[in-house]
């Protein structure tokens, strides 16, 4: 893939899920708010013409202000969040990077 078609590729996610675990805000090193946590979705989906019970977990991270937000939220809460997925450098599963997030 060249540099230019990286630059213009698409990786974007809009989830509803509940806060199943929310970490403690930390600090990045460059002292940017930061905060882990997991999210869980449930719910029925059309696949082939068929209902599809359908159910997930999710790594996620936020920064900046954004992490401060979703700090004071309480856990189970419902939101849809908006991001982009990336793998961390020593990681095997992709993390939900949220850029927003609002009441579902």
């Amino acid at each position: 893939m060249t540099a230019a078609a990286a630059a213009t590729g698409v990786n974007q996610l809009l989830l509803t899920a509940s806060v199943a675990e929310l970490g403690t805000l930390r600090f990045t090193p460059a002292g940017l708010p930061a905060i882990d946590l997991k999210l869980e979705h449930e719910s029925t989906l059309q696949e082939a013409g068929k209902p599809r019970q359908v159910k997930t977990a999710l790594k996620a991270v936020a920064f900046g202000a954004i992490a401060e937000r979703l700090a004071r939220q309480s856990m189970g809460s419902l939101w849809r969040f908006q991001g982009f997925l990336a793998t961390p450098g020593n990681g095997k599963h992709p993390v939900l990077h949220i850029q927003d997030f609002q009441q579902d």
